[in-house]
């Protein structure tokens, strides 16, 4: 059975093959420095900076998410996107209540999650629709939308996480 050894020991680590639809695929060299670093004893280094991104492209002068370019850059109104988020209709179209603490965690929450999925989903646009409408076996076939309006978007971001590093879905 193939082995890595953590980095900074003296002896060089054998080839790691991780098993990929039934076929053995060969690892790079970024590839198996990744996986040493998530071994090693340092800080877990597991969560996606993809959904940290695409929040910093929506946030205005002050720092907070803008939720028109929002709206309008995923092809929605801003009732849809109150609705996606699970907030009522006054909440995005009046100002005090944009710059609300709940507005602002769960537009981030939302963008966080679409970012991270974003790749592997063919899109920003795609993944929202995954994010809207893909049941999650996990989490009894609800949705990442469901998950968020419940408060439970540290899951979604945990469940994420352990399908990136390799974790069954």
């Amino acid at each position: 059975m193939p082995t890595t050894k953590k980095p900074g020991l003296s002896e060089p680590s054998r080839a790691y093959s991780p098993k990929i639809r039934g076929r053995s695929a060969a690892v790079g060299k970024k590839a198996k420095a990744a996986i040493r670093a998530i071994g090693s004893d340092a800080p877990k280094q597991t969560k996606s900076t993809a959904g940290y991104s695409l929040v910093t492209s929506f946030l205005d002068s002050k720092g907070h998410v803008s939720v028109d370019r929002v709206a309008k850059r995923f092809g929605m109104s801003k009732m849809q996107l109150a609705e996606t988020i699970g907030l009522t209709r006054e909440t995005v179209y009046r100002a005090a209540r944009l710059e609300a603490p709940k507005t602002q965690a769960r537009a981030t929450e939302m963008l966080e999650i679409v970012g991270r999925v974003a790749d592997w989903a063919g899109g920003e646009k795609q993944a929202l629709a995954w994010y809207r409408a893909e049941p999650i076996a996990a989490f009894g076939g609800r949705t990442a939308e469901a998950l968020v309006k419940e408060g439970k978007a540290s899951a979604v971001r945990d469940y994420l996480d352990h399908v990136a590093t390799g974790g069954f879905a």
